[in-house]
């Protein structure tokens, strides 16, 4: 089911005026109409994406690849102009041949399947005043895919992880895209085979659809469907907080962020967005994720997911988006915080 202009439209207009100050599961975001329409959209997306019969999504399999499909499909209902492969919203990238021996033992615990590509979806909504400044909103698409051992339940369906983001950048495509359309360019890129090593982001920065050095800042949306109950009701993490001053910067103009209450579990460097960072591109990670016990296993399915969380945190994104999206504001690395340079006292 596609997310219909009109409805987009009247989402974005009741959501964003609706804002509360203090936590985005407040009571009046969740008895608005509006909040009611994204929900069932989210749902749509996510009965897709973690369904059964998409098999897990398989990093580098047929079902990644449908997933990527039906990404693609929704990015070119909504007019964006695509960023994939010659004209098309599929960016196709092959894998080393061998695999390493490394990544054929972690395989191996899954079923035997051809893992020859990957495939990420990307779809541009061109900015006016600004188009060469860049923000990129990302997820990566892919899970673990079926187990080798068919005793119980071998599908990981991958819901919070990471159907969850995919979901998120691709409901913000549809509201963002329903608007006035934004100063700067935005870039929606679902990437593959994230848990497989990044390939898909790899051909990304391989082969960008718009020049990296554009790239304003990178926020990738990872695992969101349940709150954590290390942080405040109502508020999402972003990894690398203190690494730059998007995030402060983001929290000032609406977005319920705070630090990464997990630091010891070093995320800024476990999604994609690390390697764009390594890239001296500022990104961070979003989350929510508070390391509940169905990370990496079948049980991570869609009767796990918060779904009212869910809907109230992409919600909460959608005005310090369009803000970034139209502001003169560019995120800079703290000192230190750049991990594509070294230390400042170090001597090498």
């Amino acid at each position: 089911m596609y997310f219909r202009t009109a409805t987009a439209l009247v989402c974005f207009l009741l959501i964003t005026g609706q804002q509360p100050a203090h936590s985005f599961d407040s009571p009046q975001t969740k008895t608005t109409a509006a909040t009611a329409s994204l929900e069932r959209e989210v749902h749509a997306d996510m009965n897709f994406l973690a369904d059964d019969e998409l098999h897990g999504r398989g990093s580098a399999t047929r079902d990644e690849h449908i997933a990527a499909l039906f990404a693609a499909s929704q990015l070119q209902t909504l007019g964006l102009e695509p960023g994939g492969d010659n004209g098309t919203y599929i960016q196709k990238a092959a894998l080393p041949s061998p695999l390493s021996p490394q990544l054929q033992q972690r395989l191996s615990k899954f079923e035997n399947t051809p893992r020859t590509e990957t495939w990420n979806a990307i779809g541009i909504l061109r900015g006016t005043a600004a188009p060469e400044e860049v923000l990129l909103l990302s997820a990566h698409l892919d899970h673990l895919g079926v187990a080798a051992d068919d005793k119980g339940d071998s599908i990981y369906n991958g819901a919070d992880d990471d159907a969850s983001g995919t979901t998120a950048v691709l409901t913000l495509a549809h509201l963002l895209a329903s608007g006035k359309r934004p100063r700067r360019t935005i870039v929606f890129a679902l990437f593959g085979s994230e848990e497989m090593g990044g390939f898909g982001n790899r051909a990304f920065l391989s082969h960008p659809p718009i020049p990296l050095p554009e790239i304003v800042a990178n926020l990738e949306f990872e695992m969101i469907g349940r709150p954590d109950s290390s942080v405040p009701a109502g508020t999402l993490w972003l990894t690398g907080f203190t690494r730059s001053n998007l995030g402060p910067e983001l929290a000032r103009h609406g977005a319920h962020l705070v630090n990464d209450p997990h630091p010891k579990e070093l995320f800024f460097q476990r999604s994609d967005n690390y390697a764009l960072a390594r890239q001296g591109i500022i990104a961070h990670t979003i989350s929510s994720f508070g390391l509940h016990h169905d990370y990496h296993k079948p049980s991570d399915e869609l009767r796990t997911i918060d779904f009212t969380h869910m809907t109230n945190a992409i919600a909460s994104m959608i005005a310090p988006i369009r803000w970034l999206a139209d502001s003169n504001f560019k995120p800079q690395w703290n000192p230190g915080g750049n991990p594509g340079q070294p230390p400042p006292d170090s001597k090498h």
